[in-house]
């Protein structure tokens, strides 16, 4: 099996979101069934979990930590602080003394007394970002958490907090149809060491190929209210696809395969982190790390899907004042 570096760790190039396993694309598998998949992505060589304090607003910690207290010396555990629930609300906060108070309260939900790999969900424009890395800077002197990352953020501010405290990884989101990090956060983490964690890399579900029709999403799906899902853009989108299935045909396997494929050929320290509810998903996407595909032929996906020619932003507008990511022009 091939490898990749994060964090000071050996792991599989391909690791697991565990997001939607409590919210976000539709109704959340029942618990019996969410442990059933996190113990089989251990089996099936999977050693990179990604989870947050937002998620469930703590549900999928507690659940992560349930099912994968057996193997904790196996895995890379990673979660993320600033961005949480406050009377059943999402609200981002930077506060040094949140992140601390979140960081405990991780702790004990994931049933571990370190976390290998800890986020800022994202930069609270309010506060200074030296301020909210110093903050984790004391979790790591502590031996509360192993490494800082970052997600959603910019070069500049990247570099701003690298200077604080070593940024072992960032989490944009980052696959065929979101290009954004191409501007200048992938060739920053280059110059800094910095790992790269690609979120969505399958585009929400999109680049798989069998999400057909949004208007069945459920009411609280996330994607719902994303410009790119809308009842305008999403058919117009839906016309890329072809193209890819007939190139992954060509390179016999399936498009979601592929969109990894592509990606983990951009840059060797780019580590996607698609998230699954159906187990026969987990096994197909974990399997792409092991794809020997022809370069000619991902150079074609790249140029078959990318920023030019999707329809609609990533997020609706309130969303994307909160981000510090670069967009295009």
């Amino acid at each position: 099996m091939t490898t990749r570096t994060l964090a000071g760790h050996t792991v599989n190039p391909i690791g697991l979101g565990c997001m939607n396993l409590s919210h976000a694309y539709g109704t959340p598998p029942d618990e019996t069934s969410a442990l059933q998949l996190l113990q089989r992505a251990v089996e099936l060589g999977c050693n990179h979990f990604d989870t947050a304090t937002l998620y469930g607003f703590g549900a999928n910690e507690t659940l992560v930590g349930k099912a994968l207290k057996p193997y904790r010396k196996q895995i890379l555990l990673a979660s993320k602080c600033g961005m949480g629930g406050v009377n059943g609300q999402r609200v981002i906060d930077g506060r040094p003394a949140t992140l601390k108070q979140q960081c405990e309260a991780s702790l004990q939900r994931l049933q571990t007394d370190v976390i290998d790999l800890y986020y800022l969900h994202r930069w609270d424009k309010n506060i200074p970002i030296e301020e909210s890395v110093g903050a984790l800077a004391d979790l790591v002197q502590q031996g509360k958490i192993r490494a800082i990352g970052l997600s959603e953020v910019s070069a500049a501010t990247l570099e701003k907090a690298h200077a604080v405290h070593p940024i072992a990884a960032v989490q944009p989101e980052y696959q065929l149809w979101t290009r954004n990090p191409e501007i200048a956060v992938l060739a920053k983490t280059r110059e800094l060491g910095t790992a790269f964690v690609a979120f969505s890399p399958l585009g929400r579900g999109f680049l798989g190929g069998s999400l057909h029709n949004v208007a069945n999403l459920v009411e609280k799906d996330i994607r719902r209210p994303m410009p790119r899902f809308s009842a305008e853009n999403y058919p117009k989108n839906l016309q890329l696809l072809p193209a890819l299935q007939q190139l992954a045909d060509q390179a016999g396997c399936p498009p979601a395969q592929l969109s990894l494929a592509w990606l983990l050929a951009q840059q060797d320290n780019i580590l996607p982190i698609p998230g699954t509810v159906q187990i026969s998903h987990l096994a197909e996407n974990l399997a792409a790390a092991e794809l020997n595909l022809d370069a000619d032929l991902l150079q074609q996906a790249g140029q078959l899907i990318h920023a030019q020619n999707v329809h609609g932003a990533r997020y609706p507008a309130a969303t994307q004042a909160e981000i510090d990511t670069e967009e295009f022009a």
